[in-house]
């Protein structure tokens, strides 16, 4: 009658387990957001555990640091976000090794009862920590403090890890899809954002009907570098000049490479005053700034530049990319100038001989 108790506790035991990793295994393939699903893991080990406070960190490989990606419980709110160096506490030393760590009563733990004395605000009277790997990376780890559960039982156990599974492959999964994400809007050659999502933003902008302005650049003789130095030398170019397009406008801004060596710019929020000011000093700073100088060239480069504003010069996509396009064109007749819609060439330069205005 004892076993068969004890195999009826066993029994209802692991169904309980197969209902968890069922409503996780749902989860993982009903969404591709990572923050759902690593909600639904992180509340599926709550309720079987019954922890006062957990928590889970992600690795940032990039500054070698842990971060707060979920956290609850008491002072939750003060820990989002908050970093963790890799080797450092409990979490940094166990994404740094990727072994686990798990103390059941910090009392009968010698070094765990002396910090616990010292620290007598954190209230900690159990700790498990363990890592979310995939292969011999690490990727995170799960933080439970004063759960209610024998962490050592060999459910307990088995328990975390395969929650540390699913996490792993949602962490991977969602990685993945960033990464393509970024591949379908990016260009190639200058790690900007590509045509393709220009009209995306574009929308999106137009829809929330806020002002805006559009800058369209287009590269003076460029094709002359192409010839002198090949394209290699060209595409390397390209992306120096999409580096300091981004640098001198700043963030909240948004730069494509449009086609060829004409480069545009999203200024969410800017009026026709401010887009002049930030067009004029990118136009500087282009002329400015000697380039490819790791190659031994120090090239020095001028720009046409056609800048429109939403919605006076354009309350469409089309009509506000006609005419920024537009104003690029009236500035290409000199080169190395500035067109505003509704101003014209701001910059004044003879105008060039009809047989010189090739691209």
């Amino acid at each position: 009658m004892k076993d068969r108790r004890q195999f009826e506790v066993i029994e209802g035991r692991q169904m309980d387990h197969l209902r968890v990793f069922h409503d996780v295994a749902r989860a993982l393939t009903a969404s591709l957001e990572l923050e759902d699903i690593l909600s639904t893991i992180m509340n599926k080990m709550a309720q079987f555990f019954g922890p006062e406070r957990w928590s889970m960190l992600l690795v940032d490989e990039k500054k070698s640091e842990l971060y707060y990606a979920i956290a609850i419980g008491e002072n939750a709110d003060t820990l989002r976000g908050l970093r963790v160096p890799m080797g450092e506490g409990v979490a940094g030393w166990v994404a740094s090794t990727g072994n686990p760590l798990v103390v059941p009563d910090v009392k009968l733990d010698p070094q765990w009862a002396a910090f616990s004395a010292r620290h007598p605000e954190l209230n900690i009277q159990s700790i498990a920590c363990v890592p979310v790997r995939s292969g011999d990376k690490t990727l995170g780890v799960i933080q439970l403090m004063n759960s209610k559960l024998d962490l050592m039982s060999e459910y307990s156990i088995t328990f975390l890890r395969i929650l540390c599974d699913y996490a792993a492959i949602a962490i991977q999964n969602a990685r993945s899809m960033t990464l393509i994400q970024q591949l379908t809007i990016t260009d190639d050659a200058t790690g900007l954002f590509n045509a393709r999502h220009l009209y995306t933003l574009l929308e999106q902008e137009v829809t929330k009907s806020d002002p805006f302005s559009l800058l369209f650049m287009d590269l003076d003789r460029f094709k002359n570098v192409n010839d002198t130095h090949g394209h290699l030398i060209g595409t390397r170019l390209l992306a120096e000049v999409g580096n300091l397009m981004k640098r001198s406008l700043g963030p909240g801004t948004a730069a494509f490479r449009y086609g060829g060596d004409e480069f545009v710019a999203l200024l969410p929020g800017m009026r026709k005053t401010q887009a002049i000011d930030a067009t004029l000093r990118l136009h500087e700073t282009l002329r400015s700034t000697p380039m490819l100088e790791g190659a031994g060239l120090a090239l020095r480069l001028s720009g046409s530049f056609g800048v429109a504003t939403f919605p006076e010069d354009g309350n469409t996509i089309q009509l506000i990319l006609r005419s920024a396009d537009s104003m690029m064109y009236e500035a290409k007749v000199t080169r190395d100038n500035v067109a505003v819609a509704g101003h014209g060439v701001l910059l004044e330069k003879a105008p060039m001989a009809a047989g010189n205005r090739s691209r």
